[in-house]
């Protein structure tokens, strides 16, 4: 996460979203975000879509087309093991740059 920390970002909240919900399409992932954070968070499919794609080919997701629940053709998108270790090395920073932005705003 330490090259680009807002892409970084994406990308937690990405893996994220799929280790606790498993399979979902990129609609299914952007509502999920939303709903989780009370709106706060709001991801945009010009942001989305390029970040899939490049976790894709980074082995961290899978991603195969099914039918939606209204009988459309979506991509749904998968964590893999790698994804998962990814995630928890993620997970771990992101925490650290949470920890050293509290410190920054506390100080007097």
């Amino acid at each position: 996460m330490a090259k680009n920390d807002l892409q970084g970002t994406l990308d937690l909240l990405v893996m994220k979203t799929l280790l606790q919900v498993g399979e979902l399409h990129g609609y299914g992932i952007v509502l999920h975000i939303q709903r989780v954070s009370g709106d706060l968070l709001r991801i945009e499919e010009g942001s989305l879509y390029p970040a899939l794609h490049r976790m894709e080919q980074q082995g961290w997701i899978t991603a195969n087309w099914a039918l939606t629940e209204t009988n459309r053709r979506a991509k749904y998108y998968k964590l893999t093991p790698e994804g998962r270790k990814r995630l928890e090395e993620d997970e771990k920073n992101f925490e650290h740059l949470v920890k050293g932005v509290r410190a920054v705003l506390r100080y007097a």
